[in-house]
């Protein structure tokens, strides 16, 4: 299929219809639209078409292994993010365990066989908007302002129709209409499938952000791969082995797992919260 952008603008209709009849049928709820919604959302839905995009394109330009490794610098940008925008602390632990992730992924790509500039260029231009968008969802999700719903439902409202003039005008509209599959009715459901797959990653990734900090949304996205790496190192042809790279990716694996273990046992809480429960307790008294 030659159009990452169609295929966004797909997952965002499917978004907003999911979601639409969703709140007719008061299964959901959220807010219904008013002037002050893109001023509280702003600057969240540029973030997120651009983290959309770039996802997709990027995922053709590199091996799988190489690609998983270098997903992992949105690991220390989130957590840099979080310290700057959401004022958090973290553990020395923690912060031992993302730089091992880095060490680990800077070995892996500095002896990549197979090394691709525009393939690097898009992967950490995804990186940048993946962890702004972690960031900046967990500081809109506010269930008091427009909610998880809200904010996926308007985020891909805003970007719906911007997304569809760029794909015209840039010719890109024109391939998929050449395009000789959509008479093939597996084609069809394929892609319908992945549109709904993209709304519950898109889902699933902010309803993370909810529950867990930003950081950990990052690297429990980081570390599902882990399946990928190792099997992208034996099925479809493209990874070329150097003893220095696969050590390079192991390092990279380790320290995602070593943030795992530490989100489980809660080492990775921000220590702001305690700061806050200290307010609360100064109030009270």
């Amino acid at each position: 299929f030659p159009s990452p952008l169609f295929l966004g603008i797909g997952q965002m209709m499917t978004t907003i219809l999911i979601l639409y009849t969703s709140k007719l049928n008061k299964i959901i709820n959220f807010p219904n639209f008013d002037k002050s919604i893109p001023k509280k959302l702003f600057p969240l839905p540029l973030i997120y078409v651009g983290n959309h995009i770039s996802g997709l394109s990027s995922t053709s330009k590199l091996s799988l292994p190489m690609f998983t490794v270098l997903r992992k610098f949105t690991i220390p940008l989130t957590l840099l993010l979080e310290v700057i925008i959401l004022g958090k602390r973290y553990s020395l632990s923690v912060i031992l365990s993302v730089f091992a992730i880095i060490f680990g992924a800077f070995i892996a790509a500095g002896s990549d066989l197979a090394f691709s500039l525009g393939g690097y260029a898009s992967v950490l231009l995804n990186d940048i908007f993946t962890a702004a968008n972690g960031v900046y969802t967990k500081q809109k999700i506010d269930p008091k302002e427009l909610g998880k719903y809200g904010v996926i439902f308007y985020n891909a409202c805003f970007m719906v129709i911007p997304t569809i003039l760029v794909s015209f005008f840039t010719g890109d509209l024109q391939q998929v209409t050449d395009f000789k599959q959509w008479t093939n009715v597996l084609f069809i459901c394929q892609f319908l499938l992945s549109c709904i797959l993209g709304f519950l990653l898109m889902y699933s990734t902010v309803l993370c952000s909810h529950y867990n900090s930003a950081l950990t949304t990052t690297v429990v996205g980081a570390i599902k791969n882990v399946s990928i790496a190792y099997i992208g190192m034996l099925v479809g042809g493209d990874y070329i082995f150097s003893m220095l790279n696969f050590i390079g990716l192991n390092i990279c694996m380790a320290g995602g797992l070593r943030y795992s273990f530490l989100t489980i046992r809660g080492q990775d809480s921000p220590k702001h919260l305690t700061d806050e429960e200290n307010v609360i307790s100064s109030a009270k008294s």
